[in-house]
């Protein structure tokens, strides 16, 4: 007897809804996978600086209360974090498990870059930073933190060296590192304020650079350069970890973020701005 092509329709149909039903909510909480391009590297080496790079103006208005990311980088309790989002601060504290806040004993700014570095009682494992030159166009970032005050996590590909300059409450320039944005956190739209001071991180899991800034419109992103993160390691006689455990990729990357920020390898940072004097 021949089955009536209706009935073939509706089971077929059925299958495929249930297979996309099924998949979304198995991963409801994970971010949209990056383009496959992201991975297809083109094997010319990152150019050093040069004069001919990029300038990206960035404005540091005057010390407000505010929030950013922060990542562990000793046990002995030192933490790195993106300079325009402590300098000035009054307190600032690093806000963990239960709502409860770890006060920052000690803030040391660089004056050659946007990065900064915290000191605290103590802190979880070290995070292995790689410091080093050996950057591809088109390599793969992933960069882990808390955009706009929420747990989130955005996937990226190298682009291009840029010089950042600042000007406002401080003034500086400094070699930087361009992403162009690929994917995010499933829910995230428009800007990524507070990721500012949060690690990015290449497929082994390394650190490559800190997050200092953002270009919504043309969808960049911009961190510190290599030699940027060599002198505040060295400044602060920080030895890096060699090994990470961890492998960030297109079904990973928002997996092993949640684990960093569960371990509190990577937190929010609160600054409270000085009170105005009238």
């Amino acid at each position: 007897m021949r089955i009536p092509d209706w009935i073939v329709l509706f089971a077929v149909l059925g299958i495929v809804l249930w297979a996309l039903f099924s998949g979304a909510r198995d991963s409801a909480d994970a971010p949209e996978a990056p383009p496959t391009e992201i991975f297809s590297e083109s094997g010319k080496a990152l150019p050093l600086a040069n004069a001919f790079d990029e300038e990206i103006l960035v404005q540091i208005g005057e010390a407000a209360d505010g929030i950013g990311t922060a990542f562990s980088i000793d046990q002995k309790g030192l933490w790195m974090t993106a300079r325009h989002v402590v300098d000035s601060c009054e307190n600032v504290g690093l806000l963990y498990g239960g709502g409860r806040v770890m006060p920052v004993t000690e803030v040391s700014t660089s004056e050659d870059s946007d990065i900064a570095i915290l000191k605290t009682l103590r802190a979880p494992r070290s995070l292995a930073i790689d410091a080093s030159e050996n950057l591809r166009l088109n390599q793969a970032g992933f960069h882990v933190g808390y955009p706009q005050g929420e747990p989130g996590e955005v996937s990226s590909r190298l682009l291009a060296r840029s010089r950042l300059i600042t000007r406002g409450r401080y003034r500086n320039e400094e070699p930087v590192l361009t992403w162009a944005e690929m994917g995010r956190t499933r829910g995230l739209k428009g800007t990524l304020a507070g990721i500012s001071g949060g690690p990015v991180f290449d497929v082994d899991g390394r650190i490559v650079g800190v997050t200092v800034a953002e270009s919504p419109r043309r969808g960049r992103i911009y961190t510190t350069a290599p030699e940027s993160l060599a002198i505040a390691l060295n400044a602060n006689e920080v030895t890096s970890s060699s090994t990470t455990g961890m492998k960030f990729g297109t079904g990973t990357y928002g997996q092993e973020a949640d684990r960093l920020r569960r371990e509190l390898s990577v937190v929010k940072v609160i600054c409270h701005a000085p009170s105005t004097q009238k």
